[in-house]
């Protein structure tokens, strides 16, 4: 399965170098797109550079810093009109091992339409983080699983890869979420159209070079979405059905069910 992974960058020079080293060592099939909005500090130049010397690397620049989700959208756009198989969703300051995307694609191949590396699954770890970020981040993702009614527990993580023909079903346009609401929002999609998420075991490290873009208004944005959504959807579902007066030629139900669904 041709496989791109997008990488979005914005201030990364001090980490773009090594990250895409390390991709080319762990999955020498796989094609990177670096989506960079414009870094002041060169970091465009410098994949350009690394891109010349590994191969299969190309670089899209954008006119202006315009957010993680717009970088994924961009990305994976490309990546579905090039025609490929799999697209990845990985951070490009090394808080995720390059190491793990092997199988990652692996389990996309082998039939999930969303494999998630997780941190909260067995064998994944969040060494040195402080209790108040775990917390955060645990009840964030209980939150959604709530209210949404996803099965995944990690649903907030941005080390994936998706079957092309998920993202085909979804329309990315519509998608507006950013930072950790990008994230739910896409698994969810992903859920309601009755794709399987599998979730495998990543140790998450914090960035040791640059500067985080995390903040609390991402985090206030993706809380209050969730319970947007769970709200307008859970309303929706308990409309009267008022058939059109129209003859319509019916089709038998279809049938089939897997592990990882909107509950």
């Amino acid at each position: 399965m041709r496989a791109l992974v997008v990488l979005p960058t914005y201030q990364e020079a001090e980490n773009i170098a090594e990250v895409l080293r390390r991709l080319r060592a762990a999955a020498p099939t796989a094609d990177v797109l670096v989506v960079d909005d414009s870094s002041p500090d060169g970091t465009a130049a410098m994949a350009k550079a690394i891109g010349h010397e590994l191969g299969g690397i190309d670089v899209l620049v954008r006119a202006a810093k315009s957010g993680l989700g717009s970088a994924y959208r961009a990305g994976f756009a490309e990546g579905l009109a090039r025609g490929y198989d799999v697209l990845v969703e990985m951070d490009s300051d090394l808080s995720h091992d390059p190491a793990r995307l092997p199988a990652l694609l692996r389990a996309v191949e082998a039939g999930a339409d969303l494999a998630i590396g997780s941190r909260y699954v067995p064998g994944g770890t969040i060494p040195n983080w402080p209790l108040h970020r775990r917390l955060l981040s645990r009840w964030g993702n209980r939150y959604a699983a709530l209210v949404l009614g996803l099965s995944a527990r990690d649903a907030t993580s941005g080390f994936r890869a998706y079957r092309a023909d998920a993202l085909r079903r979804i329309d990315l346009q519509s998608v507006s979420a950013d930072g950790y609401g990008f994230q739910i929002e896409m698994a969810y999609r992903v859920a309601v159209n009755d794709g399987e998420i599998v979730e495998l075991p990543i140790e998450f490290v914090d960035r040791q070079r640059g500067t985080s873009k995390m903040s609390f208004r991402i985090i206030a944005e993706a809380l209050l979405l969730v319970t947007w959504w769970g709200v307008r959807d859970r309303v929706a579902r308990r409309r009267p059905h008022r058939p059109f007066r129209l003859h319509l030629v019916s089709h038998p139900p279809t049938h089939g069910d897997k592990s990882s669904r909107v509950a």
